[in-house]
This record gives C-alpha cells, sequence and structure tokens, in this order.
C-alpha cells in the first residue's frame, strides 16, 4: 500500500511538472516572509478549468472516508487555495447524498495585515469542522495562520491538504496533513537574508 502512494505521488509531480503548474526555476516571493526556487503556479490551474478539478477529485481520493464525512466547510487562502478549496467542497458534495447538508466554503483574503477572514465567512464556521486546502505547502505558515482565524471564528481545523509539499515546512499544526505530491525544492530564505536578493536577481512575476 505505502509502495503504491509513493508511485501515485511520483506520477502526480511529473504531471505537475509536464502541465507547467510546477515551476522549479526562478526566484520567487512566496508572500509569508520567505523566498524561493520552486513554485507552484496558481495561473497555470486556472488556465483550463479541468486542470483544477482533475487535481482536486485526486486530492479528495486520497483523504481518508472519515475525514471527508467529517468535513463540513473546506477553506483555503486567496488564490490557489481558494480555488482548490471551492472545487473541493463542490465535488465532495458530488459524493454525499441529497440529503446530507451541503459543504461550505470560505476563503482567506491578503490585507496589509496578512491573511484575514471576512467576518460573512467568519459567522459561518463557527461550529464547524474545516478541512484547510492549498495549493503548496512551503514553510506551513499559510496553513498556521489559517488555523489561527478559524478558531478564533469558533470553528476546529481537521486537517490540512495540499497539491504539492515541498517538505521544507518550518511550522506544523497537531492535525494530520495529505498531500498529492511531494518535492523536496531548494532552500527557502527568509525575505531579509535572501541570496538572490542581495545578488540583484528580480523577483519572478507572471
Amino acid at each position: 500500500m505505502e509502495d503504491r502512494q509513493l508511485e501515485n505521488k511520483r506520477q502526480a509531480l511529473r504531471q505537475l511538472q509536464e502541465l507547467g503548474v510546477l515551476m522549479r526555476s526562478g526566484h520567487y516571493d512566496y508572500g509569508n516572509g520567505y523566498h524561493g526556487r520552486a513554485y507552484l503556479n496558481p495561473h497555470q490551474l486556472f488556465l483550463h478549468p479541468s486542470t483544477i478539478w482533475r487535481i482536486a477529485q485526486d486530492l479528495l481520493a486520497c483523504l481518508p472516508g472519515a475525514l471527508l464525512e467529517r468535513t463540513e466547510v473546506v477553506a483555503g487562502p486567496a488564490t490557489g487555495g481558494a480555488l482548490l478549496a471551492h472545487t473541493m467542497a463542490g465535488l465532495l458534495d458530488g459524493r454525499r447524498a441529497l440529503s446530507h447538508p451541503p459543504c461550505s466554503f470560505a476563503p482567506f483574503t491578503h490585507a496589509d495585515e496578512g491573511l484575514v477572514l471576512r467576518e460573512f465567512y467568519a459567522r459561518h464556521l463557527a461550529g464547524k469542522r474545516v478541512l484547510l486546502a492549498d495549493d503548496v505547502r512551503n514553510t506551513g505558515k499559510t496553513f498556521q495562520r489559517c488555523a489561527e482565524l478559524v478558531q478564533q471564528a469558533g470553528g476546529t481545523v481537521l486537517a490540512t491538504v495540499e497539491i504539492c509539499d515541498r517538505l521544507e515546512a518550518v511550522a506544523s499544526l497537531d492535525v494530520p496533513n495529505y498531500t498529492l505530491a511531494e518535492y523536496e525544492a531548494p532552500e527557502n530564505h527568509p525575505a531579509a537574508a535572501c541570496p538572490m536578493c542581495r545578488a540583484g536577481e528580480p523577483i519572478t512575476t507572471f
């Protein structure tokens, strides 16, 4: 079983590279205080809607049935994580009986103070069991911030899930983490000590 899971992750990694979703050379600002060489391009996920649908279906297939049954809300940070979470929430309902309460969605959005949760969505998270989804786990700090916002709203985080795990998280939650693919990318650097910035290499933009 473990060998099959590893092969599935290798195959998923190849597919992400072929689709141009996983980019492995550049100077990327992750928006969380760190820079690095690898980036999961959310714009490539948007380009063909079928791409994110297929990836979301594969991610749901990785998750335990008991976790899916307990999930009431799928939430993710803008932009790629929110798109993934929205798609997963819809597909999750497609697996359930019509009598099952519908799964909700909540996006975390960017503001001057960092990620925030709008009051409208915060009200809907109170007392709910939440699955956090993102396109990539770099440092783990984005998931950490999202979990804080869920808890402040009165919700409970069940697990985290991402398309690609860079295997270099510096922050983790006390819940299971699931991933479609694993890629041990080059080291992340704090923005203030980024060697690419010191060398004058511009930030890669799209």
